[in-house]
């Protein structure tokens, strides 16, 4: 099992986003530069993103992308579903039929796990790697436990 590049730049492209929120819209060309993304990628990525109403676009001049939603609602999980990324131990994509047809002795074990990294991914917002990466960026020890202590409910702001 591994989380490929599509996830891995989805991901990480969502983050430059969110540490640029509330200043403007971003542009994929100034992703693409900082992060070291194909610019392509990222446009194939942003399509899937925008459509999971995770980010909205901004047309014409000083067009970009914004985030859709605030940063403490958006969930690694969320993310990485909606760029179609498959995250699963298992051997037969859940179908239950790894070996000859049937359930492998360890299925449900791969299954179990499967739920215990979407349960953590989806504890872990765009707020906390957000926070997180400033923290390392102004010397402050980062906050290692990343998962969302309490929902909060909090309007988005301006692009």
């Amino acid at each position: 099992m591994r989380l490929t590049t599509k996830g891995r730049f989805a991901v990480t492209a969502m983050v430059d986003l969110a540490m640029r929120h509330g200043r403007g819209p971003v542009t994929l060309a100034q992703i693409s530069a900082r992060q070291k993304i194909s610019l392509s990628y990222l446009e194939q990525l942003f399509g899937k993103l925008r459509r999971h109403n995770l980010v909205d676009s901004v047309r014409g001049p000083g067009g970009g992308y914004c985030l859709a939603k605030d940063i403490a609602q958006i969930s690694v999980a969320d993310i990485i579903l909606a760029v179609d990324e498959p995250i699963d131990a298992t051997q037969c994509g859940g179908k239950e039929n790894c070996q000859d047809d049937q359930k492998c002795l360890t299925h449900d074990l791969w299954a179990a796990l499967n739920e215990r990294i979407f349960e953590y991914l989806g504890s872990v917002s765009l707020r906390h790697l957000v926070d997180n990466q400033k923290a390392k960026e102004s010397g402050i020890a980062p906050v290692h436990d990343m998962r969302e202590s309490g929902s909060r409910h909090v309007p988005v702001p301006a692009c």
